[in-house]
């Protein structure tokens, strides 16, 4: 006897499609099979029962220049929550020169009893002093084997010598290290230049971070982490060259992988050329790309050499934030909601349009990103043992995005108006419903610091 079975769905994982229940028992999957009996039970006829989706990039409660993020802990994993995602990853960024363990309990105490889904921490590394680089094997054994590095930003950028020396240090330590990667030297020349001859709107973020700025970082990245031994995560991947380099790093045979996010794959720069400072709520960073990068990003994922979706969720209000640039596009504060529809977003503009199959949408919002970092087979999968952490997912629901069905606490949404075919119907978190037609319904807190550790599931 189960404490829950979900009843009759299409169960959809990375390998396979099949009809069947599923029994759910102390908060984790038991068992798969035909005619299992409950105490309780779930009808899921005509729907599709697929893992909890897993984010692996997000920036809640974060700092940034002046302001920071809106969503803190609490409400932007209720956002997560509605829109299946059961599990994401969000970031330490330690002020210079302070323990990087101590920064991560502090951010872990941040989001204990607000979080209502289960997270992870990569560790951001600014710069690597010996001290810093001394912490790192002990950041990995406390759970955390992800490190963020940075190849530009003012303040946060790692020169080439630096980014070896956490290449290095973070193989050393069996972790992984995730890089942003653009030209510094070329952005900040144009963020310079264009400014200076009057070029300030919105609109001229786009032109001063070319595709090849991505391009060059990208090849430069691999390069230096080939020679350091070290796993390497790119991500949010916006261009087609982008993808290339790292599908050439593949083909190589190194431990490279990719990510890319839903405003590359369906939004285009011509976005930041709508009237007046309305192009200042699609100012994120790399910024978004002429039509056609879309169709290369589409491609790697369907043929693997992108592995994940993530959001970069780094939501701003536009009025009272964003709003902080209308001087000059250089103080725009950088980033997009985007945590809560990714998953319904992945299904309409990638199954829906046989971009992607089913199993291919589960791999890369929910197995691949757990399989990366360190969550598999915990999340992830319908594999007996894992959590059950699920989502039904009502393939003819048809809903249109706006903020008012969003729970972002930001007030627009870069999806306005997107008609979507197919839409989650409950989200469960270790057997428990946490949302149920787009409104959460579960408790407060209740999420999880998730320990991981790189490479066991590769």
């Amino acid at each position: 006897m189960y404490d829950l079975v979900i009843r009759g769905g299409t169960l959809v994982t990375p390998a396979e499609t099949f009809t069947a229940d599923l029994g759910i028992r102390g908060g984790r999957i038991a068992a798969l099979g035909r005619g299992l009996a409950g105490d309780h039970s779930l009808d899921a006829a005509g729907l599709l029962v697929v893992p909890g989706a897993v984010d692996p990039h997000v920036h809640l409660q974060t700092p940034v220049g002046a302001t920071q993020s809106s969503d803190d802990w609490a409400s932007g994993t209720r956002a997560a929550a509605c829109g299946g995602t059961t599990t994401l990853i969000d970031f330490v960024e330690p002020d210079l020169g302070a323990s990087l363990l101590e920064a991560l309990a502090a951010r872990q105490a941040q989001a204990e009893g607000a979080a209502v889904i289960d997270y992870g921490l990569h560790m951001t590394l600014l710069k690597t002093p010996p001290a810093v680089l001394a912490e790192i094997q002990a950041v990995v054994q406390a759970g955390c084997p992800s490190f963020k590095t940075y190849l530009t930003y003012e303040g946060f950028y790692l020169d080439d010598d630096s980014f070896l020396s956490a290449l290095e240090s973070v193989a050393a330590a069996g972790g992984l290290v995730l890089v942003h990667a653009e030209n510094h030297a070329l952005i900040e020349r144009l963020r310079q230049r264009l400014p200076a001859a009057g070029q300030t709107a919105p609109r001229y973020h786009a032109r001063s971070r070319p595709v090849g700025a991505e391009a060059e970082a990208v090849e430069r990245a691999a390069a230096l982490a080939e020679a350091a031994g070290c796993p390497l995560y790119v991500v949010h991947i916006s261009t087609d060259r982008g993808a290339a380099a790292v599908a050439r790093a593949r083909r190589r045979g190194q431990a490279v992988y990719g990510e890319t996010c839903p405003q590359y794959l369906l939004l285009t720069e011509a976005e930041l050329e709508r009237p007046g400072f309305e192009g200042a709520k699609f100012v994120c960073s790399p910024p978004l790309r002429p039509a056609g990068h879309g169709d290369a990003l589409w491609r790697g994922l369907a043929d693997g050499n992108l592995q994940t979706v993530g959001t970069d969720h780094c939501p701003f209000f536009y009025q009272g934030q964003k709003d902080l640039g209308r001087a000059v596009f250089t103080e725009v504060p950088n980033g997009l909601p985007g945590v809560e529809a990714r998953l319904a977003l992945l299904y309409t503009f990638g199954v829906g349009t046989g971009r992607l199959t089913l199993n291919q949408w589960v791999h890369v919002c929910c197995a691949n990103p757990a399989r990366i970092f360190g969550l598999y087979p915990r999340k992830g999968t319908l594999m007996p043992g894992a959590d059950a952490d699920l989502v039904l997912f009502d393939p003819n629901a048809a809903v249109t995005l706006s903020p008012e069905r969003l729970h972002e606490n930001v007030d627009y949404t870069p999806y306005d108006g997107l008609a979507l075919r197919g839409y989650p119907r409950l989200t469960l978190a270790r057997g428990q419903v946490l949302a149920e037609d787009g409104a959460y319904v579960g408790p407060p807190g209740g999420g999880r610091f998730l320990k991981r550790a790189y490479g066991k599931d590769h």
